[in-house]
């Protein structure tokens, strides 16, 4: 399919992308766009990084996100190119959006409009309707201004955020409060409290720790919806993989990056497993501390080991995979078990790291939404325990961790869904390190505190190669799929600036 390109930037440049996950597909695509000759190296043999998939027994898993929130995100990046994220996947929205349990028989489902939802917090909180209509409206103003303005800047510099529209609306972005603090200013009941704070998780960090700014992600739960690529969340991939083909992207699978020799401050190729690749630019999307450790001779390296040490990173996750050859009743496609103390849970993965005693537990079950995804009459589940980095990982534990899903499970379902039980795969720590060389074993990156938001993450550009970038979520703008997509677009449009004389 012939693309309208801009070669007059490429100048026939050659970049090479380290990995197929999103943010690299993401920066590949716009740059190929601009009309440079890009080259994605793949160390696996299908695209995705974490969010890839596996099929196994007639069961089709997504191995990582699996939640689609901020769906404008996903479109603005499809139409920047004539295209539309229809054009390669179809959309469902969700209704109930997910459902929380915060003990037996007490399960609260999350409608898919605000109405709903008002009427819902309500029925806890007498007049927390309207001031759930109030913190949503100021959320508004925030992700207005954050997912649509602050997160696309590059944060090489804190002068990129010295704007008049920043300026005077910095007040209202509160970030500078805790998100607990702010949420605690309209709400009291506990399980709204609860809420509302879910959606910052996948930031990495919790209540206490997150900048009342993130009250956006509350815009991008409940107002724009929770949604379902039908087939599963590697059906995006899959359409990012079509577009980058459509705009030449050239992208090899199995091919591992050993080595970034540097010369005159530049990298001139990259030696792969197999062969050598000339760039002229290299912009890795692989973990950010491995390709400075592992890739880089040590004085090129923009970060030092004391660095890294001090980052609070978001949690790792033991992940389970089922398959069951019955259908299991009580749960939604998103379902969370809150009905344990989450704040003694968030302490054994940021104050004192250690596995959690009493764990809350997420569950996705496409197979409620999505007939494609498991045999006729069988159920897919992926279960998750978000988890500190760095920790032991055994089978031992695994198992250990399993009994007690299954418990819960029965305690809250009253299923015992162990006899049905047809296909069983885990994924934890080790697996992060082995697949993706993940940082201690990270699953989400850096965390989004207040010292490791915008200009005080690690830069996307090597402060000692001149032609090295970065993208995911060890960098700007932080983890999750939309910013990861967001990462890809930034870093490329820094890239392409360097060449404009």
């Amino acid at each position: 399919m012939k693309q309208t390109i801009n070669p007059d930037q490429g100048h026939n440049k050659q970049v090479v992308v380290i990995g197929a996950g999103f943010s690299g597909l993401s920066a590949a695509a716009n740059l190929a766009h601009k009309g440079y000759n890009v080259t994605i190296l793949e160390k696996h043999d299908l695209p995705g990084g974490r969010a890839r998939k596996f099929e196994a027994d007639g069961f089709v898993f997504d191995m990582g996100p699996s939640w689609y929130w901020m769906p404008d995100v996903f479109e603005r990046f499809f139409n920047h190119f004539g295209k539309s994220a229809s054009d390669y996947y179809t959309l469902k929205r969700l209704d109930p959006s997910y459902s929380i349990f915060f003990k037996p028989g007490e399960k609260i489902s999350l409608p898919a409009n605000l109405e709903g939802m008002e009427q819902l917090f309500d029925y806890y909180e007498p007049g927390a309707g309207l001031k759930l209509r109030a913190f949503l409206n100021q959320a508004r103003q925030k992700y207005d201004i954050g997912i649509r303005e602050m997160v696309y800047h590059p944060s090489l510099s804190p002068l990129e955020f010295v704007s008049p529209k920043i300026f005077k609306n910095l007040l209202k972005l509160n970030v500078f409060q805790s998100f607990n603090k702010y949420t605690k200013k309209y709400f009291s009941h506990p399980y709204l409290l609860q809420i509302l704070e879910f959606p910052i998780l996948f930031l990495g960090g919790t209540g206490a720790t997150t900048p009342a700014l993130y009250s956006l992600m509350n815009y991008g739960d409940m107002a724009l919806g929770t949604w379902y690529p039908m087939g599963g969340m590697y059906k995006v991939i899959e359409g990012m993989e079509k577009l980058n083909k459509e705009l030449g992207v050239n992208i090899i699978y199995n091919s591992d990056v050993q080595f970034l020799p540097v010369k005159n401050n530049k990298i001139q190729e990259v030696i792969t497993n197999e062969r050598s690749y000339n760039a002229d630019v290299i912009i890795s999307s692989a973990d950010y501390n491995f390709t400075e450790k592992n890739l880089l001779e040590e004085k090129y390296r923009s970060y030092s080991s004391k660095y890294w040490k001090n980052r609070v990173m978001s949690p790792s996750s033991l992940i389970f995979f089922l398959g069951l050859n019955k259908k299991i009743e009580g749960i939604n496609h998103h379902t969370l078990f809150f009905d344990e103390d989450f704040g003694k849970h968030s302490d054994s993965i940021y104050k004192h790291p250690e596995w959690p005693e009493k764990p809350s537990i997420y569950l996705s079950c496409t197979s409620k939404t999505d007939p494609s995804v498991a045999p006729k009459g069988h159920e897919n589940l992926m279960i998750l325990i978000p988890i500190a980095t760095g920790l032991e990982d055994t089978e031992e534990i695994r198992e250990k961790y399993f009994r007690i899903i299954l418990d819960r499970i029965k305690k809250i379902t009253g299923q015992d869904i162990e006899p049905n039980i047809v296909y069983k795969r885990s994924y934890a720590l080790n697996d992060f390190e082995k697949d993706y060389n993940a940082f201690r074993g990270n699953a989400y990156g850096l965390a989004n505190t207040l010292m490791q938001t915008a200009f005080l993450k690690p830069k996307l550009k090597s402060r000692k190669v001149k032609n090295l970038y970065y993208t995911g979520q060890l960098t700007v703008p932080g983890p999750g799929v939309p910013p990861a997509l967001i990462s890809g677009q930034v870093v490329a449009g820094v890239v392409s600036k360097s060449f404009v004389t």
